[in-house]
């Protein structure tokens, strides 16, 4: 397995993060997560604040003795939709860095990026309404999980185009802060890789993240304070 491509393509696991609350009801968050990383202890941190304007912030570092990951997306909401504007991505993990840029330019329909990524996957990619980069369907998931909506996307993000489709899978008890909570179970299943999160309601983020490849579990992130 790839280490670092795991790590630096995290958010593709974390497309659960999101708010419970209704369409537009975006509100500023602080989630601090406990984690488990090759086997290693790590921790996470992820946050929403408001950019100025109508434009916001969506972040998202984890960090442990081996690797450290750090990805923003400026956006706005367009028409209902949460619409990115400019990303930025960076991880070293071992003695291996990678920073990458994105920019969505809407007027004329079409994202770019540079950095440390190969040419042919720097674009220009058609953009079409609607679609949002991997960091941003983390808060597009539970939003339509709440209004009941299919949870089905396109994904364009570092020179790619993916359909992504996450599935409910029942109800399940979690527990955040020592309290229990019922949860709702989303997975989305690709390839030799399964995600899973549990989602409760009125909570911006999810109770638990994990991802699992080849039936073995790499990554699991647990939920300890929301601020």
């Amino acid at each position: 397995m790839n280490r670092t491509r795991t790590l630096t393509r995290l958010p593709l696991l974390l497309g659960l993060l999101g708010t419970a609350l209704p369409a537009l009801a975006l509100e500023p968050f602080t989630a601090d997560y406990t984690a488990s990383y090759m086997g290693m202890s790590a921790n996470g941190t992820m946050t929403l604040a408001r950019e100025g304007g109508d434009r916001w912030k969506y972040s998202l570092r984890i960090r442990n003795q081996v690797a450290d990951l750090s990805q923003n997306t400026i956006f706005d909401v367009h028409q209902g939709k949460l619409r990115p504007l400019a990303s930025s991505d960076s991880s070293v993990a071992l003695i291996k860095r990678k920073s990458v840029q994105a920019r969505y330019d809407w007027a004329n329909a079409q994202a770019s990026w540079s950095g440390d990524i190969k040419p042919e996957r720097r674009g220009p990619v058609k953009l079409q309404a609607g679609d949002m980069d991997a960091l941003l369907i983390n808060l597009a998931v539970a939003r339509d999980l709440a209004e009941g909506k299919p949870l089905s996307y396109r994904m364009v993000d570092e020179g790619r185009v993916k359909p992504m489709r996450y599935e409910v899978a029942g109800k399940e008890q979690v527990t955040v802060g020592g309290k229990p909570h019922q949860a709702t179970k989303v997975v989305r299943r690709d390839d030799k890789k399964e995600t899973i999160a549990w989602i409760v309601p009125d909570m911006p983020v999810p109770a638990r993240i994990l991802q699992r490849e080849n039936g073995q579990d790499t990554i699991d992130l647990t939920l300890k304070a929301l601020r």
